[in-house]
Protein backbone atom coordinates (compact mmCIF):
# COMPACT_ATOMS: atom_id res chain seq x y z
CA UNK A 1 0.00 0.00 0.00
CA UNK A 2 1.54 3.46 -1.29
CA UNK A 3 0.97 6.37 1.73
CA UNK A 4 0.08 9.25 -0.99
CA UNK A 5 -0.92 11.77 0.41
CA UNK A 6 -0.89 14.19 4.09
CA UNK A 7 -3.67 16.18 6.11
CA UNK A 8 -2.80 18.34 9.54
CA UNK A 9 -5.35 17.74 12.06
CA UNK A 10 -6.53 21.13 12.31
CA UNK A 11 -8.90 23.08 15.66
CA UNK A 12 -12.04 22.64 13.32
CA UNK A 13 -11.51 19.12 12.34
CA UNK A 14 -11.99 17.60 15.54
CA UNK A 15 -15.48 17.09 17.54
CA UNK A 16 -16.31 17.67 20.99
CA UNK A 17 -14.29 15.47 22.87
CA UNK A 18 -11.03 16.70 21.22
CA UNK A 19 -10.42 14.15 18.65
CA UNK A 20 -10.51 13.98 14.70
CA UNK A 21 -14.22 13.58 14.11
CA UNK A 22 -15.34 10.63 12.19
CA UNK A 23 -17.59 12.45 9.70
CA UNK A 24 -14.33 14.89 9.14
CA UNK A 25 -12.23 11.45 8.43
CA UNK A 26 -14.94 10.16 6.10
CA UNK A 27 -14.91 13.45 3.99
CA UNK A 28 -10.85 12.91 3.42
CA UNK A 29 -11.41 9.48 2.89
CA UNK A 30 -13.72 10.02 0.03
CA UNK A 31 -12.29 12.71 -1.66
CA UNK A 32 -8.55 10.76 -1.54
CA UNK A 33 -10.02 7.93 -2.96
CA UNK A 34 -11.43 9.78 -5.65
CA UNK A 35 -8.47 11.19 -6.37
CA UNK A 36 -6.55 8.45 -6.49
CA UNK A 37 -9.25 6.63 -8.63
CA UNK A 38 -9.52 8.91 -10.92
CA UNK A 39 -5.81 9.31 -11.29
CA UNK A 40 -5.49 5.38 -11.86
CA UNK A 41 -8.12 5.41 -14.32
CA UNK A 42 -7.40 8.92 -16.13
CA UNK A 43 -10.49 9.82 -15.89
CA UNK A 44 -12.41 12.44 -14.13
CA UNK A 45 -16.26 11.05 -14.54
CA UNK A 46 -16.05 8.94 -11.52
CA UNK A 47 -18.77 9.15 -9.02
CA UNK A 48 -18.35 7.06 -5.60
CA UNK A 49 -21.28 4.23 -5.64
CA UNK A 50 -20.90 2.38 -2.02
CA UNK A 51 -18.11 2.73 0.79
CA UNK A 52 -18.43 -0.69 2.94
CA UNK A 53 -16.63 -1.89 6.03
CA UNK A 54 -15.31 1.27 7.63
CA UNK A 55 -13.43 0.51 11.12
CA UNK A 56 -12.10 3.24 13.18
CA UNK A 57 -9.05 1.99 14.95
CA UNK A 58 -7.54 4.88 17.67
CA UNK A 59 -8.06 8.33 17.58
CA UNK A 60 -6.32 11.31 16.31
CA UNK A 61 -5.81 14.75 17.79
CA UNK A 62 -5.07 18.41 16.88
CA UNK A 63 -1.75 18.97 15.47
CA UNK A 64 -1.18 14.86 14.43
CA UNK A 65 -0.45 14.65 10.24
CA UNK A 66 -2.56 11.47 9.19
CA UNK A 67 -1.45 9.74 6.09
CA UNK A 68 -3.80 8.27 3.62
CA UNK A 69 -2.76 4.90 1.72
CA UNK A 70 -4.76 3.61 -0.99
CA UNK A 71 -4.63 0.48 -2.85
CA UNK A 72 -6.47 -0.99 -5.70
CA UNK A 73 -8.40 -3.77 -4.90
CA UNK A 74 -10.68 -5.37 -8.12
CA UNK A 75 -11.38 -3.66 -11.47
CA UNK A 76 -14.56 -4.14 -12.90
CA UNK A 77 -15.54 -3.11 -16.66
CA UNK A 78 -17.09 0.11 -15.20
CA UNK A 79 -15.87 0.51 -11.59
CA UNK A 80 -12.64 0.33 -9.43
CA UNK A 81 -12.87 -0.77 -6.26
CA UNK A 82 -10.13 0.96 -3.68
CA UNK A 83 -8.88 0.35 -0.36
CA UNK A 84 -7.80 3.07 1.83
CA UNK A 85 -5.94 3.34 5.63
CA UNK A 86 -5.20 6.27 7.28
CA UNK A 87 -3.00 5.94 10.59
CA UNK A 88 -1.22 8.55 12.30
CA UNK A 89 2.38 9.62 10.19
CA UNK A 90 4.13 9.89 13.49
CA UNK A 91 3.33 6.74 15.38
CA UNK A 92 2.38 4.50 12.26
CA UNK A 93 -0.77 3.57 13.78
CA UNK A 94 -3.87 3.46 11.70
CA UNK A 95 -6.26 5.50 12.74
CA UNK A 96 -9.26 3.95 10.05
CA UNK A 97 -9.43 1.78 7.35
CA UNK A 98 -12.48 2.01 4.86
CA UNK A 99 -12.64 -1.03 2.52
CA UNK A 100 -14.43 -1.85 -0.94
CA UNK A 101 -14.99 1.83 -1.79
CA UNK A 102 -16.67 1.15 -5.15
CA UNK A 103 -16.41 4.24 -8.13
CA UNK A 104 -18.32 3.94 -11.35
CA UNK A 105 -16.92 5.10 -14.10
CA UNK A 106 -19.61 7.64 -15.79
CA UNK A 107 -20.44 9.21 -18.80
CA UNK A 108 -19.88 13.31 -18.39
CA UNK A 109 -23.61 13.86 -19.96
CA UNK A 110 -26.08 11.12 -20.38
CA UNK A 111 -24.97 9.90 -16.43
CA UNK A 112 -24.98 6.33 -17.17
CA UNK A 113 -22.51 3.73 -16.29
CA UNK A 114 -19.43 3.66 -19.24
CA UNK A 115 -16.65 1.40 -19.57
CA UNK A 116 -13.36 2.60 -18.18
CA UNK A 117 -11.07 0.27 -20.37
CA UNK A 118 -8.79 -0.53 -18.06
CA UNK A 119 -7.78 -3.89 -16.39
CA UNK A 120 -6.22 -4.64 -13.12
CA UNK A 121 -3.01 -6.01 -15.09
CA UNK A 122 -2.64 -2.63 -16.17
CA UNK A 123 -3.42 -0.16 -13.12
CA UNK A 124 -1.17 -2.36 -11.33
CA UNK A 125 1.72 -1.70 -13.30
CA UNK A 126 1.44 1.54 -13.07
CA UNK A 127 4.28 3.18 -11.12
CA UNK A 128 3.38 5.96 -8.39
CA UNK A 129 5.25 8.81 -7.21
CA UNK A 130 4.52 8.91 -3.03
CA UNK A 131 5.78 11.77 -1.24
CA UNK A 132 9.08 11.68 0.57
Amino acid sequence: MRFLSRRLVMPNDLNFAGSLFGGRILEWIDEEAYIFASCQLDAKSLVTKHIGAISFEASAFQGDVVEFGLAIKSVGRTSLTVTCVVRNKGTKQNICVADDIVFVHIDAESRSSTPHGKTKAELDSIKLEAPE
